[in-house]
């Protein structure tokens, strides 16, 4: 494959259904899909909402990152997105899905995707705490 079927950043709800839809394929043996979701703490601190901020070459970003892993031989497709905005506890920030013809390869394709968008995608964190206090957490 080379380009991927799912890359872009946005500002409303995503589906990890639609991400795992969006790569099947007949020769794939096994489909690997995660869900990053915002979660009620961090570093023992409750939180109560997110929001992300992506600078506008953000698309472009998640655009190669999905043709670098569309272009691995074990990989079939590729879905990754990446959402900004608002988000409450529960919501799903990132959403991304691997194809591949079997499991192993798929696994660890999904979890260096997710790992290389945590590392490159140019966008910002602003995590806000039950006490009130607000924290911004760096981006590559």
């Amino acid at each position: 494959m080379t380009s991927p079927l799912i890359a872009r950043v946005v500002d409303t709800p995503l589906s990890v259904t639609e991400h795992e839809d969006a790569v099947a394929d007949k020769a794939a043996g096994a489909v690997v899909s995660f869900a990053g979701v915002v979660r009620d703490h961090d570093g023992g601190r409750s939180v109560t909402e997110l929001e992300y901020v992506g600078h506008p070459t953000a698309q472009d970003v998640l655009v190669e990152l999905a043709r670098e892993f569309a272009a691995r031989p074990e990989v079939h497709a590729v879905a990754v997105s990446h959402r900004v905005g608002m988000l409450g506890l529960g919501d799903v920030a990132l959403a991304c899905a691997v194809s591949s013809s079997h499991r192993g390869q798929a696994f660890a394709a999904c979890a260096e995707l997710v790992d290389e968008v945590k590392k490159r995608l140019p966008i910002w964190k602003r995590q806000v705490f039950t006490d009130g206090a607000e924290e911004w957490v760096a981006c590559p």
